[in-house]
């Protein structure tokens, strides 16, 4: 193998597939990046096994061949090299990097001891725009569980139908929602439950991509864009149906401005519970008073102005959810509706583009109250 690449290529490259690779590994090879180089240039791989990330990078090849090497080592030194252009070789099991007046050789292992990255044809696919799916991994993936118990929850459900896309993420005390429109493609519906990190390369790696290709085989899903390939394991299982804790009979809203009420609860969040960070909230006409009692730390009250339609209501919250849920609405206002203090509130945009065909809905289960 030998081949020249300029310098930000390398690192852009490295960069990109050494966030892949795992930091503590019973398994050697999954620290090195697989250099795959022929004629159309250099194709640089990394996994660890749930998640795969190939890059294909612009490069004068001289001779084809393939080989792994240490990536995070090799991505630091890109990282420092001069722009020049860098000359990169293998001799035995080492990669050799010339550069200027710097030169390296690391040493690698073979490339049949890599692991084979999924074999998915995105001929069948579907085509998605990278636009719509970043604004559903952003507003969702925040709210997966991170528990062991329920393995399904650790995932994204994201279904996919002719006319639109929606993803939907819970640890079963909050969810979040969004549905966007897509235009009709004839490409079959499904439902996928997909790793929250697989989305997180999708949104670093191909955020720029106008249009994402999508694809399935057998338990792997693949997306393709801007010259970056991303690979996941799916989650298996069913998913909980969530339709059904969606409250439909909330006759009771507020209309609140955001940064308002994200900032008095980040006060009484200070002096909130360590384990339950409940705050009290207490809703009358025009107005909603916090409260927050924690007897061996002390107590908070604030109160804020706001629009308010029904009878007086007492409901206490996990002050952490409705800030994390605050960070990701997309709008100044939102609507919060309500039925009872035992039951799910849910948190929606107020103004959100309707022309951009987005809903998004954030739901979140209360806490007992203390009196």
């Amino acid at each position: 193998m030998r081949f020249t690449i300029t310098r930000q290529n390398l690192h852009n490259g490295l960069a990109a597939v050494s966030a892949s690779i795992p930091t503590k590994t019973t398994l050697p090879v999954l620290s090195n990046i697989l250099f795959d180089a022929t004629p159309d240039g250099v194709r640089m791989s990394g996994t660890d096994l749930d998640v795969a990330v190939r890059v294909q990078a612009a490069a004068e090849v001289e001779e084809a061949g393939a080989l792994t090497a240490p990536g995070k080592k090799l991505q630091e030194i890109a990282r420092e090299l001069p722009d020049e252009p860098v000359h990169v070789s293998s001799r035995g099991d080492q990669i050799e990097l010339k550069c200027g007046r710097s030169q390296f050789r690391l040493n690698g292992l073979p490339v049949d001891e890599f692991p084979t990255l999924p074999q998915v044809s995105f001929e069948s696919g579907w085509r998605v725009g990278g636009r719509d799916l970043q604004a559903l991994i952003h507003h969702t993936s925040f709210a997966v569980s991170t528990e062991e118990s329920r393995p399904i929850l650790n995932g994204v459900l994201w279904e996919l139908r002719d006319g639109d896309m929606r993803m939907v993420a819970t640890n079963g005390h909050r969810l979040a929602k969004m549905t966007v429109k897509v235009a009709p493609s004839g490409a079959p519906s499904t439902q996928l439950v997909v790793p929250p990190t697989a989305l997180h390369h999708v949104q670093r790696l191909l955020g720029s991509a106008e249009e994402i290709e999508v694809a399935l085989s057998g338990n792997y899903l693949g997306f393709r864009g801007a010259g970056t390939e991303v690979y996941t394991r799916l989650i298996e299982g069913t998913y909980p149906n969530y339709e059904q804790v969606i409250p439909q009979d909330n006759d009771k809203a507020a209309i609140v401005e955001r940064a308002a009420f994200e900032s008095a609860l980040r006060r009484m969040a200070v002096v909130a519970s360590d384990q339950t960070h409940r705050v009290r909230l207490g809703f009358r006409e025009n107005r909603v008073h916090l409260n927050v009692l924690t007897p061996d730390l002390g107590e908070g009250h604030d109160e804020l102005e706001l629009h308010y339609e029904g009878e007086p209501l007492e409901i206490g919250f996990n002050a952490s959810y409705l800030l994390e849920m605050l960070r990701y609405m997309p709008t100044d206002e939102l609507r919060v509706g309500f039925k009872g203090a035992e039951r799910a509130a849910t948190m929606e945009p107020v103004g959100l583009d309707e022309a951009d065909g987005r809903e998004y809905l954030y739901l979140v289960m209360p806490l007992r109250l203390l009196d």
